[in-house]
């Protein structure tokens, strides 16, 4: 008996360092044990150091068919460049979609470009096979919060054509209930959104040893480490974390730590140069095989989100936090799934972004909290390591996908 066909659709796919290529990797390699999985993927941005980029064609990783498309790939500091890159990608892959060797059964885009739920209503019917739109963050709303567009009647429309294609839809995955919630009100059947959490993989995601090689390589053995460890775009409340370590530039134990890059990160660091921060150091990604010992370094994590936003993503980096073993400083709505998650299960402190007058006031007092009370901070990061284990865990969740998967095939979903 042949096994089921996957055909996914996302411009960022191994080895890209990118953390929705790196996703969707784990994704199909752990799929691939039970169905016969394809990726039609572009050319990566990032690639580890020393590592040679691939080149478009077709190959094989991990038990996974790569078909790896040519298409621009102008600098991000460039709008117009990166506008070509996405137009470009979502061209590629359909003319590659025409010409596949082998008919999938189901066929599932992600959001890397938005576009590709559109093309993935093309190739259900192009195929007669299932269509699933996996939607890592929501489009156009999460581009209209952020202010990179305005509403007109430009989004108008694209939103009306996203919509028509997540109707068309067998499924639609979402990571949380606020995008759910955000879905549905833009007009998507309940019954077609399945809510599918990002994940960690908690055997090499693990809570600090007795020697943290990232604490020694920056020198910070002695310190309390507040970190911040992920992307700085503009969804990220970060300016009120810098204001929160001027307040506490008095207690000399404590230090901020920025991990990542971002369009936010040239400004922080020039206002915290200005505000004359001596306990915020700024530094670039670490390496995916040192993520365990970079995570696991931190006392505490910071995990923002703005309000704005909160609806159309949920922050993948929370589960990495989780799984090592540290408690959280939630930046957020009080009512959002980042806050519950992090309340309900007493995995850190929630400080709601309701009120912007006083959210670095509450950052400070939630980070003297975790500095002063180490038994709380024990438990804190004890119910966070429990939590990532028994939910979030990278084989609990991809299983959940074949689940559906497999439900879709039998027709029982």
């Amino acid at each position: 008996m042949s096994r089921p066909k996957l055909l996914y659709i996302n411009r960022s796919y191994w080895p890209d360092s990118e953390a929705t290529g790196q996703l969707l990797t784990d994704l199909c390699e752990d799929l691939a044990d039970e169905f016969d999985v394809t990726v039609l993927v572009g050319l990566p941005n990032h690639v580890a150091d020393g590592m040679e980029p691939p080149r478009p064609g077709t190959s094989t990783h991990n038990g996974v068919t790569i078909r790896r498309v040519r298409h621009t790939q102008f600098g991000k500091h460039s709008f117009w460049g990166r506008i070509l890159n996405l137009v470009s990608f979502t061209l590629a892959a359909f003319w590659a979609s025409l010409w596949l060797p082998v008919r999938p059964d189901v066929v599932i885009t992600e959001t890397d470009p938005f576009f590709l739920p559109l093309l993935g209503r093309f190739l259900k019917w192009r195929y007669r096979c299932r269509f699933v739109a996996y939607l890592q963050d929501i489009y156009p709303d999460i581009a209209v919060a952020v202010g990179k567009v305005r509403e007109g009647w430009i989004t108008w429309f694209l939103r009306r054509q996203l919509v028509g294609a997540y109707q068309q839809a067998d499924k639609v995955i979402v990571l949380s209930s606020d995008m759910q919630n955000l879905s549905q009100r833009n007009g998507v059947d309940a019954q077609r959104l399945t809510i599918i959490p990002n994940w960690i993989d908690t055997s090499t995601i693990c809570p600090r040893g007795e020697i943290n090689q990232f604490r020694q390589q920056e020198n910070i053995d002695d310190y309390f480490v507040v970190m911040y460890s992920g992307n700085m775009g503009v969804g990220h409340l970060l300016e009120p974390v810098l204001d929160a370590a001027d307040q506490l530039q008095n207690r000399a134990e404590i230090l901020f730590v920025l991990i990542g890059e971002g369009q936010q990160k040239v400004h922080l660091q020039q206002r915290a140069e200005r505000l004359g921060l001596k306990n915020v150091r700024f530094l670039p990604y670490q390496p995916r095989e040192f993520l365990s010992e970079s995570l696991s370094g931190a006392d505490c994590h910071l995990v923002s989100v703005r309000p704005e936003v909160v609806e159309c993503l949920m922050p993948s980096k929370l589960y990495g936090v989780l799984a090592a073993g540290v408690p959280s400083i939630a930046l957020a709505p009080a009512d959002c799934e980042l806050s519950t998650v992090v309340e309900t299960n007493a995995a850190g402190i929630v400080c709601p972004t309701d009120n912007p007058d006083n959210i670095s006031k509450r950052i400070a007092a939630a980070v003297e909290k975790l500095c002063d009370d180490g038994e709380f901070r024990r438990r804190a990061g004890k119910s966070a390591r429990q939590l990532a284990v028994e939910h979030y865990d990278r084989r609990i969740v991809t299983k959940q996908h074949a689940e559906l998967l497999h439900g879709l095939m039998s027709g029982e979903v």
